[in-house]
Formats: C-alpha cells, structure tokens, sequence
C-alpha cells in the first residue's frame, strides 16, 4: 500500500513541475476516498488516486472536464497540468484549479428548496450536453450510469445480512422495482457521484460549484439522483424531483442506486462497529418510509 501524504507530493511537484516547487503543499480536511487531495498554493490542488482502479479516472478527467465545464453555468474543476507514473508513484495524477468553497451540509443551506432548484438546474444543464464520444458507463466509473443490475447480487446479500432489523419485505419490493425498468432514452452525461461531500456553497450557502468528476460517464441519469434520499427532506426532494423532467422508472432506478449505497455503507459500518451507522440507517429509513406511505405501487 502507497504511503499517500504531504512527502510523496512534494517530491512528485519537484521532479515534473519543478516551477511549482516553492509553492506551499498543505493536506485537504476532506480529501475523499477515490484520491488524495492537497493544496498547492492558493489556486491549485493535487490530485493523486488512492489505488490503481481510480487512476484511470486522471486521462477522463483531464480530457473532459474542459469540455463540460464550456456548457455549464456552474464552475468545476479545470485540469491544468497530468503527472505521468515514476519510481515514486506508479500511477497517472493530476494537479487541478482550487474552487474555493465549503462542502454542501444542511447546516451551511439556509433553504433546501432553493438549494433543490438549483442542483437539479446544474443536472438539467448537465445531462443535456451533447456527448459526442464520451466514455460509456463500465468499470472505469463503476458502471454509474450503466445497469443496476451489475449490484444485484450484493444488494441481496446486504438485505439478506441486514433483515433482522430492516424491512426485508419492503427492501425487496423497492429494490425489484429499480431493476424492472432501463433507460429508453439516448444516453446523457452523468457526474456519477452526486453526494454532498462533490457540492460546494458559498458563504451565503448557496449553490457555488460541482467538484470530484471521478465516476463521470454516459449513460442513464438515475444515479444521479440520489441526492434525493441521501440529503434532502420530503418537501426539498418533492422540489428537486419537480424541477427533472425524468420519467416515474427513472426515478425508481434513482431510488435504486441510493438504496445499493446506503445498504453495503450500513453493513460495512456496523460489522466495524464503525461510526456512521445512524447517519446511513435515516438514509435507508427515508427510502423505506416514502415508499410504505405515498408510493402506491409498493403496496
């Protein structure tokens, strides 16, 4: 296992981008899983993947982002310079534009309607852009926007692990009803990761910009969805969900994606014994609880 820290990029910054050398390299609070983040100066960042199934996300980033970031109103990362493997790290990385900001939480949103309008802009604005000959969903981005059937036999088994205190029956039915349909329509970009942790705010808490294009893809827009169970309340949803122009089985499929996620989260979470469990146990409560009491199909 690579030792990813504050050492490792200094010496990569000085042996490719030598101009780069003087410039401070700090951690980031919140550098994610997929990458190891740090800050370089005041207007960059360094991005390094954390195992070799995420470095294939650096070449997608690095020739994509630019072009989306041209059809979108608002700011994601920009790709300025790609590391290329050495003796030191084995794998392709990246240094990328800092967008300042602070990580979507609904302690930092003075109104989740208002917050729901504009995410679901951005996703209008994004699964609208022409594609051209952008990536497929498959293994690079772990198959978001692909088919949901790829996680079936994981999402049985943490149902099956989990029923002694969930509601296996119910479980079943919502998670049947997202495999039962597909998208029909031509395939459209996805962000692929669309969680609160990849949304920035301003200080006013407002929308400000999109970041981590790591899962970014073409295909079917459902796992972009999923904001809608893993964030917000019953009115905000309500609001995101008005403001998509996507069809009942889309949705579904969107409940689908949130549900796999929250399932292997909670039984990762409590087989540690790991800190968490409440925040993912309300995730999959809030799936179970819509559909007991206002979706008449999972009756």
């Amino acid at each position: 296992m690579i030792d990813i820290d504050i050492d490792l990029a200094k010496t990569l910054i000085q042996a490719q981008f030598p101009g780069w050398a003087d410039l401070p390299i700090r951690p980031v609070e919140e550098s994610g899983n997929d990458n190891r983040t740090f800050r370089l100066g005041a207007t960059m960042s360094i991005r390094l993947p954390s195992a070799e199934r995420y470095a294939p996300q650096v070449e997608k980033e690095c020739q994509w982002l630019p072009y989306l970031a041209a059809n979108l109103h608002l700011p994601i990362p920009l790709p300025i310079a790609k590391g290329v493997p050495s003796d030191a790290y084995p794998w392709s990385w990246s240094v990328m534009q800092w967008l300042s900001g602070e990580r979507a939480s609904k302690g930092r949103i003075g109104d989740l309607n208002t917050f729901a309008t504009a995410l679901a802009g951005f996703l209008q604005q994004l699964h609208s852009i022409d594609i051209q000959d952008g990536p497929p969903a498959g293994a690079h981005n772990f198959h978001r926007g692909g088919l949901l059937s790829v996680y079936d036999g994981e999402t049985r088994r943490a149902i099956e692990e989990l029923g002694d205190t969930l509601d296996r029956s119910m479980l079943l039915k919502i998670w049947e009803r997202a495999l039962a349909s597909s998208w029909n329509g031509a395939p459209v970009w996805v962000h692929g990761d669309m969680a609160a942790g990849n949304i920035l705010v301003d200080t006013a808490g407002a929308l400000s910009a999109i970041i981590d294009f790591g899962m970014l893809g073409v295909g079917d827009p459902a796992c972009d969805l999923v904001m809608a169970w893993t964030f917000f309340d019953e009115e905000s949803r309500g609001t995101f969900k008005a403001q998509l122009p996507l069809d009942e089985d889309t949705w579904d499929r969107g409940r689908g994606w949130a549900l796999w996620k929250a399932l292997i989260t909670y039984g990762a979470e409590r087989a540690g014994n790991r800190a968490g469990t409440a925040g993912t146990r309300a995730i999959i409560d809030a799936i179970v609880g819509e559909c007991s009491t206002s979706c008449d199909r999972y009756q």
